[in-house]
């Protein structure tokens, strides 16, 4: 009777898959740097150079205003490049290309496949308000009230508020199909932009108070009043706490709801 050899198949963790794709969109994010910077920080840089610039140059605005711009500035930034840096590959992967099937292919739990996208869009909107920190102080000027005795905070408000729309591009590019790309920005983005309190502070919508509290369910208005409290802690904004513990919820109904799509989505 003769003996048998039979190989093991060699295994591979499922945290060594989850950092290869991680270290593979890391890649793709740096070899389209200029473009990602294009996208994500264009938009805030217009509102920089006119309401933090000119406007205050011209007297038009009290020089003091940019105090409360420069925390809805970094926060807009973060918002654009969390979003977009999951919710279009997605919308793109399970329209045309049909490119999330290599992905889902990968000896790992499909949940873990939405996760990576979720932290590597967490990752850009870091870079991406890191980037526009420093540019949008040079930009502006002095910025009264401006501290960084709160650092660690602001750290920690960064990070959390990439979780928030990181995850909220994984439920936006599950929901929406390529046809209708053009309505995330039209009629999702363009609004939470405006009536997310990053150009005025929440306090200030006291003198109308029907968008005072209709605003809450933006979520860019708890990362935007974050912001203010660790970096111009001065002025008026929204308790510290109540921001984190919004954005705490938001997080997690928004990974709930997107790894569900996700699925559905992948099972097609």
């Amino acid at each position: 009777m003769s003996n048998v050899v039979t190989a093991e198949r060699p295994t591979v963790s499922p945290a060594a898959v989850f950092w290869a794709l991680l270290r593979r969109d890391g890649r793709v994010a740096r070899r389209e740097l200029p473009f990602f910077l294009v996208r994500t920080v264009m938009q805030p840089m217009l509102f920089i150079i006119v309401f933090g610039f000119l406007l205050p140059k011209m007297g038009f605005v009290r020089g003091d205003y940019t105090a409360a711009l420069l925390p809805g500035i970094i926060a807009v930034s973060l918002t654009l490049s969390s979003v977009q840096s999951v919710a279009l590959p997605l919308v793109q992967d399970f329209g045309f290309t049909g490119e999330i099937e290599d992905r889902l292919l990968a000896p790992v739990p499909m949940t873990l496949i939405a996760v990576e996208k979720i932290v590597s869009g967490a990752l850009q909107g870091i870079v991406a308000a890191v980037v526009v920190l420093p540019v949008a102080h040079f930009a502006m000027g002095p910025i009264p009230g401006l501290s960084f005795a709160g650092a660690g905070a602001a750290i920690g408000v960064t990070l959390l508020g990439s979780l928030v729309f990181a995850s909220l591009g994984l439920l936006m590019g599950t929901v929406i199909s390529a046809q209708q790309i053009g309505l995330m920005f039209s009629v999702i983005i363009a609004p939470m932009l405006m009536f997310g309190c990053a150009y005025y502070p929440w306090r200030g919508l006291e003198a109308v108070p029907l968008f005072k509290y209709g605003v809450l369910v933006n979520p860019l208005v708890y990362v935007a009043e974050a912001m203010r409290a660790t970096l111009t802690p001065e002025l008026p904004h929204m308790p510290l706490a109540a921001s984190v513990g919004a954005m705490l919820l938001l997080s997690a109904i928004f990974v709930t709801l997107g790894i569900r799509n996700f699925a559905r989505r992948a099972r097609g």
